[in-house]
């Protein structure tokens, strides 16, 4: 089965907010299809970092404005455990 990605995005309000620029706009400007940009926006594809910087840039905001990585507790746990060796 599936699993949603652990990024977290914030295209679907920033679309609204230019405009209420569509995902085929959206999806033009960045050179992929309508269906990408669903995926990405519902959180089941996580774009290149080439393409998170394309939709950044179509927005005129930095990346982490747009994107958000989310560590889960067990992960996060870890890479403590991880630091402190």
């Amino acid at each position: 089965m599936g699993r949603s990605t652990r990024v977290t995005n914030h295209i679907k309000a920033m679309r609204f907010q230019a405009g209420e620029m569509t995902q085929a706009e959206l999806a033009a400007r960045i050179g992929v299809t309508r269906q990408t940009v669903i995926a990405i926006e519902q959180g089941r594809y996580s774009p290149s970092l080439e393409m998170a910087f394309q939709i950044a840039r179509v927005f005129g905001v930095p990346l982490d404005s747009v994107f958000n990585y989310t560590e889960d507790a067990d992960a996060a746990g870890a890479s403590a455990r991880h630091q402190g060796e």
